[in-house]
């Protein structure tokens, strides 16, 4: 019986679609591309923006500018390079992703967590815990050597192309995937890779990582993928094994291959990280590169030469509460470590204020001073107390 894919996506795009997916775009915020065109300045001109894009969309003539390539810091001295597209070309990236989602949802796997609706993080790491209480104490700590830059364009497009039949839609993709960048004034082009920036490349990694999940899946492995990271769970060191030699064989077969140096066959009372967690037989816990993330960004918050204002109180905050929110959950175990956290925190503060370093400050500032400030902190990130105005 031939398969039945999707031959008539084209017609789907709607005004509907192109205003919602602008409603998208225009949420998850982000910078211009190389046009220099604004989310707001093209805002300003909406409707008609968007009845030209969809026209181009729909009859084919549809062409996506190069990304704007920029490198931000991974928190170890390394940079990870970003793709930033053009404004309109984001908006056809989420009418394409909207469009696609839906199809691909129906045929990936259960244990693949992410970039998928109500999925993340924290789900993937339950599930691993999950896992090692049902007695699969042996793991394969995976890492795809260079992932997003490096997957052939040609297994993408036959992941789509094996549900998607509609040809505009496939050279759309293809386009987006062929764009290139511009670096430093000189465009590159992309003969390899999705570059990581664009609003359809984690959905195209997902297509890309199918056939991995389903092959373990069939192997009778289990396993918790979230994008390009993840680990494989056996009940043995030979069932380990052999899922490290699959894994290795399927990704030589697609074009990708496993890093040497930081893939690693272990077991869970040894300990290994996944998704900035340390997760071991005993506790799950912020692993140290996510602690030295944390204390870099408060350091370039609170230097002494800087006034303690309002400004830093609201900046901190949000990094202390974006650490809370993530590390703080139900399954880690992570409140003695905030408190040590805090108390290096509350001497930052007090080094900013005073402008030196000394015990008796301790008594100067106390902690619930610094709360009357607004601050606010891991082990009981407390909203800041409301100012009531006249």
């Amino acid at each position: 019986m031939a398969k039945i894919k999707a031959h008539s996506l084209t017609g789907r795009i709607t005004q509907t679609l192109m205003l919602e997916a602008f409603r998208n775009v225009k949420r998850n915020r982000g910078a211009a591309g190389i046009d220099k065109v604004s989310i707001k300045l093209y805002e300003s001109n909406l409707l008609e923006n968007l009845l030209a894009l969809m026209r181009r969309l729909k009859d084919g003539t549809f062409r996506p500018l190069p990304l704007r390539r920029v490198h931000i810091p991974k928190g170890d001295g390394k940079t990870r390079p970003l793709g930033i597209p053009a404004v309109r070309d984001r908006v056809a990236q989420e009418v394409l992703r909207q469009l696609l989602n839906p199809l691909f949802e129906r045929i990936f796997h259960n244990d693949s967590y992410g970039f998928r609706p109500a999925r993340g993080c924290h789900m993937a790491v339950e599930r691993v815990v999950e896992l090692h209480r049902l007695g699969y104490t042996y793991v394969l700590d995976a890492d795809i050597k260079g992932f997003f830059d490096n997957i052939p364009h040609g297994i993408i497009m036959a992941g789509v192309a094996d549900e998607v039949a509609d040809g505009n839609i496939l050279r759309l993709v293809e386009r987006f995937l062929k764009a290139g960048v511009m670096e430093e004034g000189q465009f590159r082009a992309t003969s390899l890779g999705t570059p990581q920036g664009g609003v359809i490349s984690p959905l195209l990694a997902n297509i890309a990582l199918n056939g991995l999940d389903w092959r373990l899946h069939n192997a009778g492995f289990r396993h918790v993928r979230y994008a390009d990271d993840f680990v494989v769970l056996g009940q043995s060191e030979t069932q380990v094994k052999e899922a490290h030699d699959l894994v290795q064989q399927h990704l030589a077969q697609i074009g990708l291959t496993l890093s040497a140096e930081k893939t690693k066959q272990t077991r869970f009372r040894e300990g290994f990280t996944f998704l900035g967690f340390v997760i071991s037989s005993w506790s799950v816990t912020m692993r140290p590169k996510s602690v030295e993330k944390f204390k870099t960004k408060i350091r370039e918050l609170t230097p002494r030469h800087h006034n303690l204002d309002q400004e830093v109180v609201r900046k901190v905050n949000a990094v202390v509460r974006g650490t809370a929110n993530y590390f703080a959950t139900s399954f880690s175990k992570v409140r003695d470590l905030f408190r040590t956290l805090d108390r290096w925190l509350r001497m930052r503060i007090r080094c900013m204020k005073f402008k030196r370093k000394r015990a008796t400050d301790n008594w100067r500032l106390h902690g619930k001073h610094l709360a009357n400030l607004g601050f606010v902190f891991l082990a009981e990130p407390r909203a800041p107390p409301t100012v009531e105005t006249t």
